[in-house]
């Protein structure tokens, strides 16, 4: 069975409001009064999501952009397409005005980047109400276990399957209750074939999860990564299950049906508390964007 299935489904309903987070697809392309732009900057690539109120309407990804890009990207008035940035399959709004544009990030250089753009507003971790965060705590991860706290209406724990994977966990009233740190998926099959001269580099895409003990190089780096995986994040989920029994635990990330996928087969007993999200951090931002606009935070920073 390919790991990169798309037939997945949350199991679980946590307490979700549809009405705070539904996606309608691409089709709706009006413009409305309270439109906003959400760009998550993440270390591989910009992530960014369309919002109308507190709707997703619509995300999609970009390659990071520089100085001349993002501001030929703001003249046009963030027109992906007239900037050759997405597919033309993807239908999103002409704006009239410049749209308001919420932001999280985890790569410095990138973020003084978009600090010409004035309709920005930059979410730092002292905006996310997660208890005595640590003060290193990437605002990714911090967003993404507030928005997995606000699902759940209760403890939550976050895998996020980016460059790097992070397990994040918050308690019921969305204190930080911590996590860990490991290569991502990708990036360990990237260090074997980059790092190496015998040895392959595979993607995600065209693996699968093989018996334990491989008979071919390439099975056996698929084995090695993946077991390795599925092992470690099964102690931690494991630990957190003994803390937080009834807790949902929200995939996400680039690699979200990837890893779901692996974790239902390597443990199937955990498939009715595994929720894939991919754009968890998303729904964070909103509804920490809501929580701004409602407390009138002087906190976030207006660019």
């Amino acid at each position: 069975m390919r790991l990169y299935s798309t037939d997945i489904k949350c199991p679980i309903s946590p307490s979700r409001s549809r009405k705070t987070f539904r996606k309608f697809g691409l089709s709706d392309s009006s413009v409305k009064s309270d439109d906003w732009l959400g760009l998550s900057i993440g270390n591989s690539r910009l992530h960014w999501a369309w919002f109308s109120g507190d709707v997703l309407q619509a995300s999609w990804d970009t390659a990071h952009l520089d100085a001349f890009g993002i501001q030929h990207l703001i003249i046009n008035q963030f027109n992906f397409h007239r900037c050759q940035l997405i597919d033309a399959s993807i239908t999103l709004p002409q704006w009239e005005s410049m749209p308001d544009l919420w932001i999280i990030s985890v790569v410095p250089h990138q973020t003084q980047f978009w600090q010409q753009y004035l309709r920005s507003n930059l979410l730092t971790l002292s905006n996310i109400p997660l208890g005595d965060a640590y003060s290193t705590l990437g605002s990714d991860r911090a967003i993404a276990a507030w928005g997995a706290v606000q699902l759940a209406r209760g403890a939550a724990l976050v895998i996020d399957c980016g460059t790097a994977l992070t397990l994040t966990g918050a308690d019921a009233e969305g204190c930080l209750v911590g996590g860990a740190i490991l290569p991502g998926l990708r990036l360990q099959l990237q260090s074997l074939g980059q790092s190496t001269a015998a040895l392959p580099t595979l993607v995600p895409e065209n693996i699968h999860l093989p018996t334990r003990w491989a008979l071919n190089t390439t099975e056996s780096i698929s084995s090695g990564v993946l077991y390795s995986i599925a092992s470690s994040v099964n102690s931690f989920i494991q630990d957190w299950l003994i803390r937080f029994p009834n807790s949902p635990i929200y995939i996400t990330g680039g690699d979200t049906v990837f890893i779901s996928n692996l974790i239902r087969q390597y443990l199937p007993n955990l498939t009715s508390q595994l929720c894939p999200e991919k754009d968890l951090a998303f729904l964070g931002m909103s509804t920490l964007r809501q929580y701004q606009i409602q407390h009138r935070s002087p906190s976030c920073v207006q660019l």
